[in-house]
């Protein structure tokens, strides 16, 4: 006797999101069969997982990331880029390389955003970065596990300097005092000002 499955036991049976497999279904590639009520249902003595998933694979390729703080560290930038496609060539893989000028702890930049997109809709077979801190500085960790359960391998070829690390992170640093500045200006308390004058100095020193 047939076995049916809801969508979502079917997802976690082939090893893909709801999403895909929708799209299969739209693509005629994997019927569903519908309850009175509607609701989708697989027979999971017909599923073929490694028939789908090697398809949805050939799809996928490689991502390569990096991201500077501001428009004055665009050489950094380019040099960031023909390190990650020089590896990238050099190892054969069919790749793209996505790019972002924004603050290191921002997660609203168009890149990243659309690397997101990319991983959670499994389009990406591998993620390369030339350091972690060039994904985000604060939350990369969270991005890899969505890696680790798409199933998308990291790469991290750590070929940036320290000092270059270290200047980007001024200039976030500068980016939270701004926005605890707009968040207290309207006390116009004088401890909370001092307070800030004394971040800018140090940040100015460090």
């Amino acid at each position: 006797m047939n076995r049916l499955v809801s969508i979502s036991e079917a997802a976690r049976t082939l090893g893909v999101s709801i999403t895909t497999l929708r799209r299969w279904e739209a693509n005629g590639q994997l019927p569903a069969v519908y309850t009175a009520g509607g609701h989708r249902r697989y027979d999971l003595a017909k599923l073929k997982p490694d028939m789908f998933l090697a398809q949805n694979g050939a799809a996928r390729r490689t991502v390569a990331y990096a991201c500077v703080s501001g428009p004055e560290y665009v050489k950094e930038l380019e040099r960031l880029k023909l390190a990650l496609e020089s590896h990238c060539t050099e190892q054969g893989w069919t790749f793209e390389v996505v790019t972002d000028i924004g603050s290191g702890i921002s997660c609203r930049k168009k890149g990243l955003k659309y690397l997101l997109h990319a991983i959670v809709e499994e389009q990406v077979e591998r993620l390369v970065l030339t350091h972690k801190d060039r994904l985000l500085r604060l939350g990369a960790e969270l991005i890899f596990a969505v890696c680790a359960i798409k199933k998308v391998e990291v790469l991290i070829l750590n070929r940036e300097e320290v000092t270059a690390i270290e200047e980007s992170l001024t200039v976030d640093v500068r980016e939270i005092i701004a926005e605890f500045n707009a968040r207290l200006y309207g006390s116009q308390s004088h401890k909370n000002q001092k307070l800030l004058e004394g971040m800018r100095q140090a940040v100015e020193l460090a």
